[in-house]
């Protein structure tokens, strides 16, 4: 039987990760900091080693890779690193230690997997089903969006993904909605519905009265209606159907009750009855940057592309003790120009500048398969122009003027995730 070890600060990775590796009759051990996973590499002799770069601080790390170093039995041990970031200089570091591979968080499990069966000839059962899944939170909602179908791994996964979520938020009594668009199911997927809704329904302080299922596809509504377990499930239609079931009474409110009430930015967006996934993810709870991804960021390459010089200094300024590169850009065309030779780990980008504007710069980076985050800044509030944003792959965006906590609260929202 292999033997793997995870040193690893996240106890929702390790669990995860654990759980997945022992299907397949692999011994696993894990260790939360560096005492404790020197102590087990001395002792458990694993066939693989899957450490944490961050794990307490900057050279714990490189403490667990010396220990195994000097080691005669550790030495071939194959080691796969993974990071939030790291600079190319620090990559050098580990060349000595036998590191076969560096995944960045958030891991893409499937990739993972397919790398630790090369190293050990492993084979691993991976559901094939076509799914897409998706997890983010706005204004203390949690929008679950699941599209093409449901597989059985992404389930798994999303279980960790929303305890996940609600550490990062703090959400004492969570609201969810599952977005079921793009989906047509039938009786062989009534085993999925029923885990899915159990894994949402076991959340910390959940209750039915809070969830709410976004879907055209009758079946799926039958299955909701059909829970008797969970009476107060609702099946909607519209985003707009959904908020108002999860905060009801919100539109009886006057406009300065309603401002502090969590929904509200969603509702004023937009009550036309035909909202799309795209509009969902924005208006994060807010959170402080520093000791929460600190070390995420110490070499963070960050793009700021606006013609607004006081929106590069905000932003600029508010990295300026993080130890982050902030480059900023004044036109498009200026910034395209950089990608020859500039790679960068988030993109801050103003839809609406002279010449070439964001939507262009947009549609470029997806043509050319340019993946990388982007946070928009606009002062956009026509409906049309949000979804044409998300369309081309914006997966969060700030509305003008903005604040440093704001900026904060999105880059955290999108380096903290570690599946």
């Amino acid at each position: 039987m292999k033997q793997i070890l995870i040193i690893d600060k996240s106890h929702l990775f390790r669990a995860y990760l654990q759980l997945k590796l022992e299907e397949s009759d692999v011994e696993v051990s894990v260790a939360k900091n560096v005492l404790e996973g020197i102590s087990k590499l001395r002792t458990y002799y694993p066939d693989l080693l899957i450490l944490d770069y961050h794990i307490e601080g900057h050279r714990g790390y490189l403490e667990i890779l010396k220990q195994k170093q000097v080691n005669v039995n550790l030495t071939q041990v194959p080691v796969i690193i993974t990071a939030q970031q790291i600079s190319q200089q620090k990559l050098i570091e580990l060349i000595p230690y036998k590191v076969q591979k560096l995944f960045t968080k958030p891991v893409k499990i499937e990739a993972l997997l397919e790398t630790i069966s090369e190293l050990l000839g492993l084979r691993f059962e991976i559901d094939p089903a076509p799914a897409f899944l998706d997890v983010h939170v706005n204004d203390s909602v949690i929008f679950i969006e699941i599209a093409q179908g449901m597989n059985q791994d992404k389930l798994n996964m999303l279980q960790f993904r929303l305890l996940e979520l609600i550490e990062l938020y703090e959400l004492k009594t969570p609201r969810v909605i599952m977005m079921m668009s793009d989906i047509k199911l039938g009786i062989p997927d009534t085993p999925n519905l029923y885990k899915l809704l159990y894994i949402v329904m076991k959340l910390p302080g959940m209750r039915s009265q809070n969830v709410c299922v976004l879907t055209t596809d009758d079946f799926v509504k039958q299955f909701a209606a059909k829970q008797r377990d969970y009476p107060n499930i609702a099946s909607v239609d519209t985003l707009g159907e959904a908020l108002d079931y999860l905060f009801p009474g919100l539109d009886s409110l006057g406009a300065d009750e309603r401002a502090g009430r969590p929904g509200d930015r969603l509702l004023r967006f937009d009550r036309s009855g035909q909202e799309a996934p795209q509009q969902l993810r924005f208006n994060s709870d807010p959170m402080e940057l520093s000791g929460l991804i600190q070390e995420a960021i110490e070499n963070l390459r960050i793009a700021v592309v606006d013609d607004d010089f006081v929106i590069q200094e905000l932003i600029k300024n508010a990295f300026q003790h993080t130890g982050a590169l902030v480059r900023p850009f004044f036109d498009g065309r200026e910034f395209l120009d950089a990608l020859d030779t500039e790679r960068f780990n988030l993109i801050f980008l103003d839809l609406v500048m002279p010449g070439l504007d964001g939507f262009a710069v947009l549609k470029f980076m997806r043509e050319h398969n340019i993946q990388q985050p982007v946070i928009v800044l606009s002062v956009m509030t026509a409906r049309e122009t949000v979804i044409r944003a998300f369309q081309l792959g914006v997966k969060s965006y700030l509305v003008k003027p903005i604040k440093p906590h704001d900026v904060y609260k999105k880059t955290a929202e999108i380096l903290r995730s570690i599946f």
